[in-house]
């Protein structure tokens, strides 16, 4: 699958998700939505690579001399922003589904009426 592919599905797929979220939080969101799916596309290209190279690269001659390779480094830091993007997503989607009133908010407004 190339990076273009992996940009597109996992671009298909928050749009799906959020396809039912308020007009105006989705606009909110728009831009972090595009920002995820190209962290998931730029990390299976690094996963690409890692898999090639592996995540450390060590020394031949001295196996105590290691380094981390640069793909994995920035895997990282990718997963990671990935991470904080999705986590601030699904804020908005947990908000947007409480938004009405449940049912205990309305046992606790009828529970006052009889107060």
């Amino acid at each position: 699958m190339t990076k273009s592919d992996v940009y597109r599905n996992e671009l298909a797929k928050l749009e799906e998700i959020f396809r039912e979220v308020d007009p105006a939080q989705a606009k909110l969101v728009e831009g972090l939505i595009k920002d995820a799916a190209f962290l998931a596309a730029d990390n299976h290209v690094l996963r690409e690579a890692i898999d090639k190279t592996g995540t450390v690269q060590i020394h031949p001659t001295n196996p105590n001399l290691q380094r981390t390779t640069e793909a994995a480094k920035q895997y990282l830091k990718n997963l990671n922003s990935y991470a904080v993007v999705i986590k601030t997503l699904n804020g908005v989607l947990s908000k947007n589904g409480f938004e009405g009133e449940d049912d205990f908010e309305e046992f606790m407004r009828e529970s006052r009426k009889g107060s």
